[in-house]
């Protein structure tokens, strides 16, 4: 009789409401023996890291696949398997313009009606000077609001447009840059995600343009006081990269930001997804 061993679980917690560190070497979480404990402690944590996991491209992608249904990227009509997230034209022409907008927090695919289910994002080149990545739970945000906060907040819906993130890092832009924006349309969505497992999360972020039948100064104050309160201390986690880092965020309850930083430095990040299991209702 052959003895079935079972590979540990080695975790650790990096803050109490946000943020794990995965401590199993490549090879464990390679055999794919470890992806349902991997997606649970997601769920639960937001954001876990996988502290110089090393992982070249096939292998992330391995690892990935592990995980759930893997969603490639699409860049020039064509699905690639590595998305290289950079500033640098050279390396990202299609889409370097567009991250700007990832300086600001947010959530991916709010112009979707199934956003992804997870983003894992691998440092290749850091930055000079900052370029940390900044996560929020949104989960734990909601939680933590009164009662009468969930019964005003629960019902209400928000519209999502991608030109809404131009004024964040361009306040004066071309009328062409804005009705290019504007062309990607717009998106409904729910400020409080109702998910399937009974849990609720905030969507905000720079996409969130307005609050649907609310007046444009309360909707303003809604939005920009959710995330200042969804971002507080308690609630977040900034990543410093190391060559070699995995991160891995559950973007349906978490928001993300790139921390400020040279934007000459070539500063480098592959990711890859995992496909959306649940739509906005």
């Amino acid at each position: 009789m052959s003895a079935t061993t079972i590979t540990r679980f080695v975790h650790e917690e990096i803050k109490p409401s946000i943020g794990s560190r995965i401590l199993n070497n490549k090879a464990e979480l390679l055999s794919g023996e470890l992806g349902p404990q991997i997606r649970e402690l997601l769920e639960q944590r937001g954001v876990l890291v996988f502290p110089k996991i090393d992982f070249n491209d096939e292998e992330q992608v391995a690892f990935t696949k592990t995980l759930g249904t893997f969603a490639p990227e699409m860049q020039d009509g064509t699905n690639h398997k590595i998305h290289k997230i950079t500033l640098d034209v050279k390396e990202n022409p299609q889409s370097a313009e567009y991250l700007k907008g990832s300086l600001y927090w947010h959530i991916d695919g709010t112009m979707n009606d199934t956003p992804i289910l997870a983003s894992l994002l691998s440092c290749k080149v850091t930055a000079t000077w900052g370029g940390n990545t900044g996560f929020c739970n949104t989960y734990a945000a909601y939680d933590a609001l009164t009662d009468e906060q969930k019964v005003e907040y629960d019902p209400m819906r928000v519209i999502h447009s991608v030109w809404a993130t131009v004024s964040y890092y361009e306040p004066e832009t071309s009328l062409a840059k804005l009705q290019g924006m504007q062309r990607i349309g717009e998106n409904e969505v729910p400020l409080v995600w109702k998910h399937r497992s009974g849990r609720k999360s905030l969507i905000l972020g720079c996409t969130a343009h307005r609050v649907l039948d609310v007046e444009p100064m309360k909707s303003a104050q809604i939005l920009v006081g959710l995330r200042e309160w969804a971002t507080r201390e308690e609630f977040s986690y900034s990543h410093e990269w190391s060559v070699g880092d995995l991160v891995m965020w559950d973007n349906t309850g978490t928001m993300h930001r790139a921390e400020k930083y040279d934007p000459d430095c070539n500063r480098m990040m592959h990711r890859t997804k995992l496909q959306g299991e649940e739509p906005f209702e």
